[in-house]
């Protein structure tokens, strides 16, 4: 008994529920799960469109990428929101300074 006995025709088996819980795991814990699920969810989209890999957990693959490039995008929104605040906090404690003078 090989390896890819459980998929169709000898094809690698699909990671659609690793792929899902990667991108869930990017959205509720760390941006880094999100980067693995878009990631692998891309390449495992691509195996399945070549016929290397079953076909079936494409539905979960493509949800955990989504849920992934969810992810990325509201931490850098994160990231620019916190870069922004902290920029205009500077520039108001620079500015607060030069108007009371020596």
């Amino acid at each position: 008994m090989n390896q890819y006995s459980h998929s169709p025709a000898g094809m690698r088996p699909h990671r659609g529920v690793l792929v899902l819980v990667f991108g869930i795991l990017g959205l509720v814990l760390c941006f880094l799960f999100g980067i693995a699920a878009w990631v692998m969810g891309g390449a495992d989209l691509r195996q399945m469109d070549a016929g290397h890999m079953d076909p079936e957990g494409r539905g979960l693959t493509q949800a955990g990428k989504i849920c992934g490039i969810i992810a990325v995008v509201l931490q850098l929104i994160g990231i620019v929101f916190v870069a922004v605040f902290f920029g205009l906090a500077i520039l108001g404690a620079i500015a607060g300074a030069a108007s009371q003078g020596p």
